[in-house]
């Protein structure tokens, strides 16, 4: 009886443990606006980032240029890309960079209020090209940055069953889509991973052999951490189709994004196989001790 409760326990550990983890780091890493935000800011320091986001700024600058007839002097493309360049490579990129994001995550996680209704998902790229870096060659060219100046993100993305698409049967992504996962979210990483622990330390309190049970729990975090990595591969599929509904610089950019995601959440993966590895060993020297204390006990 004992024995068959310790396997239904471990059981439970496992497919709590495995929902917890990709959980508790889609919750940390994508939901979380602050999160999501730091995760956009560390991404800023990639070079190929740097190198997307320099050619659409530059793309932006000569447009705004061409607009107001430059000046009345040619353009040089180059010497703008050099400013564009100097500007994703110095320190004040990554905070606006960060700030860009948060305000697309937002537009996805947050319900929209009264007179804050966007039709289109979007970036703001006028507080970059408010930067000093670009004030200068477009003052020089008489070029006054807008208040805003928006770059969609998508032009489509493929539809899914629980969403209602367009005529084209592409999906048509409307503001707060994802506010429910916002509400949701910490619940379900909270509630997995209590629960994960909970049936952890049941099955120690139930297992006859404390060590074998300790070496089954290093299994169920081996199990977990070695099944997300082929995971991975399976959702990235459909982040690939995703993707594929984002042309030139800005799918350059969110395949660094995503890259970036993918090693954090491998990160994650090997933390609980080390962990995993820890506990097994941990279960083998209990049983080890264990058996050697038996065997010194008189008969």
């Amino acid at each position: 009886m004992r024995f068959a409760a310790s396997v239904v326990l471990w059981l439970a550990t496992t497919v709590a443990l495995a929902v917890a983890i990709p959980a508790a780091w889609t919750q940390r890493n994508v939901v979380d606006a602050d999160g999501y935000a730091a995760m956009a800011r560390r991404a800023a320091g990639d070079p190929a980032l740097q190198s997307a986001v320099a050619a659409e700024l530059t793309t932006r600058a000569m447009a705004l240029i061409a607009a107001d007839g430059g000046g009345g002097h040619p353009v040089d493309g180059s010497q703008v890309h050099g400013a564009a360049s100097a500007f994703t490579a110095g320190p004040s990129f990554p905070p606006l960079f960060a700030q860009a994001n948060r305000a697309a995550h937002d537009w996805l996680f947050i319900d929209p209020q009264s007179g804050r209704i966007a039709n289109q998902w979007a970036v703001d790229v006028a507080p970059m090209l408010k930067d000093a870096s670009f004030q200068r060659i477009l003052s020089s060219y008489n070029v006054k940055v807008p208040a805003t100046l928006t770059v969609p993100l998508t032009v489509s993305v493929p539809s899914v069953p629980s969403v209602p698409s367009g005529p084209s049967g592409s999906l048509s992504l409307r503001q707060g889509q994802l506010s429910r996962l916002d509400t949701w979210g910490p619940r379900v990483s909270i509630g997995a991973a209590a629960l994960s622990g909970v049936c952890a330390l049941l099955t120690l309190v139930a297992a006859r052999h404390r060590g074998r049970a300790l070496t089954g729990l290093g299994v169920s975090a081996l199990l977990v951490g070695a099944g997300g990595w082929p995971g991975i591969e399976v959702g990235g599929r459909y982040v690939n189709d995703a993707l594929n509904r984002t042309t030139g610089d800005i799918r350059r950019i969110a395949d660094v994004m995503v890259g970036r995601a993918e090693a954090s959440l491998r990160e994650w993966l090997n933390v609980t196989l080390v962990a995993g590895a820890a506990l097994v060993v941990f279960g083998v020297l209990v049983a080890v001790l264990r058996g050697l204390l038996r065997s010194k006990q008189p008969s």
